[in-house]
């Protein structure tokens, strides 16, 4: 941006692009995350198995 001033409204547009397909993949991550932890059939025999009964 320092040396071609004027480029910024392309580079900001870019990089807000950028940063908000970067954390919209985080939140999809996370939701994801949430629902394998919560949801899951499974999480009570895993549970179970790590408690020994």
């Amino acid at each position: 941006l320092a040396q071609q001033p004027d480029a910024s409204a392309t580079i900001t547009r870019t990089l807000f692009v950028g940063l908000a397909m970067i954390e919209s993949t985080a939140i999809y991550c996370f939701v994801v995350s949430m629902i394998l932890i919560f949801a899951n059939p499974f999480w009570n025999f895993a549970i179970a198995q790590a408690a020994g009964q």
